[in-house]
């Protein structure tokens, strides 16, 4: 039987070696919170129910496809171990567990993890038992009435309803194991450099010393480009490789430079990268990865991807699936999505409310779709739901900070989590505490700091704006495109009862983009009904998806939009594709008008 999700799971630091996880494993319900005080972790307890990991219990894909409240859940498996030579090491990894996970191995606490979309990893080795299989148990907490934690649009209440959607409880993402040498690469940072030609890397390793160094190759198109090797000093080493070395067209003097990371030129190199222990001259660690070279920032009001003009046609994808909720039920899902997108004039997505799969962001790398990035937020604003934030946004930049398709992160959404953000000045510096936090870790990507309105420091203005009715005559729609005729209507305006800038703050110059418009619902399904707007017909869906989209091109003054959105999900029918990735609407359609921008200064 093939296991579900069985691709390699961490795609930009791969080793050859590694187990799937995935498949059957036992599981329960906890609803009296009885399993920690009776020692259901020990191996002698048995589990009267069975799952399908990666999915959720609310999955059909899960095997149980129950949508009850159950805040604890408890899973477990029992795997064989390979055999371990001395000094080497067996690390079993997580990719996410929504929300509280407790790890336990043939009895033993190994780790625990609060936060349900960021991935975590755990020595295992001490645990195992010398002989006979390996009972690997999982104490899963995840409160429904918590409204503290982040949750995104997995609703609090049941059952879903409007923009709310069933939520997931559980292991989403893949659990896997590999086995490393003690002395052997722990992480990999490259910050390419488009205008000095170079490209940096930063790479930690564990338990290596001055004798001990790191080969290097970089190859683009199966031809080598360099091969160094470069010594440790220290755990920790840094340098600078030149990649352009004095070769023009794999520059940006260029519009199409041959190197050039972009959605239409999704140009990668591969990285190949030895561990060598000096004092045997033996390679002990072997990993692959990739980057792309790009460029993106701001300057005179538009946004610049790699030194060019770029008009950001972006697509809302909240990644939901009818029968996987948050988990895709395969990676091909990923690449359809993605295609789909770029069949229908689009160049990327914001990927809203939910941090995605690694496999997902690869597939955008691979087939060139930018991608603005954020993580589920909370609905509150605590101490504690900003401590979870916080450590949120650092786990997520370790895991994605290489990935080229990731242009923008969005660290608020709609002032979700800070409802008062508009003259609470503490609010206000939490908010901004998240922009130069994202700025101190990053100087490649662009910080949208609260998307939709009432912003502070950031680096987009994102608004959000859904009232631009379905006909030329209709006063909403002669509303809506005399807002967009100048810098000053655009912004003082109020969207949804809100100011584009929150007190004491203003624009700087920052480009305008509409990252959230449309919304326009149309299925013939009867038991889907909420919108935004709605329309009886496909022509009509046509004629007002085209009246939009001409009337953001013709502004002078926004620079991209962002259309709700690439599918239906349960109750909600603002997709261009219903829930399963059936097309609604002719594609080559979509993209002929999404295709009619013709301002020359964009590189399109």
């Amino acid at each position: 039987m093939i296991k579900p999700r069985n691709e390699y799971p961490r795609p930009q630091f791969a080793r050859e070696k590694w187990v799937n996880l995935n498949g059957t494993w036992d599981f329960c319900f906890d609803d009296q919170d009885l399993g920690l005080k009776e020692l259901w972790f020990l191996p002698n307890k048995q589990f009267d129910m069975r799952i399908n990991v990666p999915f959720v219990y609310e999955s059909e894909l899960s095997g149980i496809d129950s949508q009850e409240q159950h805040d604890i859940i408890w899973y477990k498996r029992v795997f064989d171990a390979p055999n371990l030579y001395d000094s080497q090491h067996l690390i079993l990894h997580f990719g996410a567990i929504d929300y509280h996970a407790k790890v336990f191995l043939n009895g033993h606490l190994v780790t625990e993890h609060w936060g349900g979309e960021t991935p975590f990893s755990a020595d295992i080795t001490p645990f195992l038992s010398a002989e006979g299989s390996q009972c690997l148990c999982l104490r899963v907490y995840d409160p429904l009435n918590n409204q503290e934690i982040p949750r995104g649009k997995q609703f609090w209440m049941m059952p879903s309803a409007g923009i709310w959607y069933t939520r997931s409880s559980g292991i989403w993402q893949t659990v896997w194991m590999e086995v490393v040498n003690n002395k052997h690469i722990d992480k990999l940072t490259v910050i390419p450099d488009l205008d000095s030609g170079t490209v940096g890397f930063d790479i930690c390793a564990h338990n290596v010393d001055s004798l001990d160094c790191i080969e290097l190759k970089v190859i683009y198109k199966d031809a080598l480009v360099i091969a160094g090797q470069w010594q440790f000093h220290h755990d920790n080493l840094k340098f600078s490789i030149d990649l352009v070395q004095n070769q023009i067209f794999r520059t940006g003097f260029h519009t199409n430079a041959e190197y050039l990371w972009s959605p239409e030129s999704p140009n990668l190199f591969d990285l190949k990268l030895r561990l060598i222990d000096g004092s045997t001259n033996n390679v002990v660690d072997t990993v692959s990865s990739y980057f792309g070279m790009r460029k993106i920032h701001t300057e005179n009001g538009m946004v610049y991807l790699n030194n060019k003009p770029y008009y950001q046609k972006l697509v809302l994808d909240q990644g939901y699936w009818p029968d996987g909720l948050l988990t895709a039920p395969c990676d091909q899902a990923y690449v359809q999505d993605i295609t789909l997108a770029k069949e229908m004039g689009f160049n990327g997505c914001r990927k809203h409310q939910k941090l995605e799969d690694p496999r997902f962001l690869y597939w955008a790398d691979f087939l060139g779709f930018l991608v603005w990035e954020e993580c589920s937020s909370a609905p509150m604003f605590t101490t504690a739901a900003q401590f979870s934030i916080l450590e949120t946004w650092k786990e997520i930049y370790l895991r994605d900070r290489n990935h080229p398709c990731i242009v923008t992160w969005v660290p608020l959404n709609e002032s979700w989590g800070v409802p008062n953000i508009h003259a609470d000045s503490q609010q206000q510096h939490w908010a901004q505490a998240l922009y130069h936090f994202l700025h101190s870790l990053d100087r490649t990507r662009l910080v949208s700091t609260n998307d939709g309105w009432d912003q502070v420091d950031t680096d987009i203005c994102g608004i959000h704006n859904y009232k631009f009715g379905l006909n030329a005559d209709d006063p909403e729609f002669r509303a809506f495109t005399e807002t967009l005729s100048s810098q000053s209507e655009l912004l003082s305006q109020n969207v949804s009862g809100r100011p584009i800038y929150a007190k004491g703050f203003c624009s700087s110059g920052e480009p305008i983009l509409i990252t959230e418009c449309g919304g326009i619902g149309f299925s013939t399904t009867v038991d889907s009904d909420w919108s935004y707007l709605s329309v009886s017909s496909s022509d009509d869906f046509l004629a007002s998806y085209k009246r939009l989209i001409t009337a953001l091109y013709a502004s002078k003054q926004v620079q991209g939009f962002c259309y709700t959105q690439l599918t239906d999900i349960e109750q909600e029918i603002n997709g261009l594709l219903t829930y399963d990735r059936r097309a609604k609407f002719s594609l080559e359609t979509l993209r002929a008008i999404n295709d009619s921008h013709k301002r020359s200064n964009y590189n399109l």
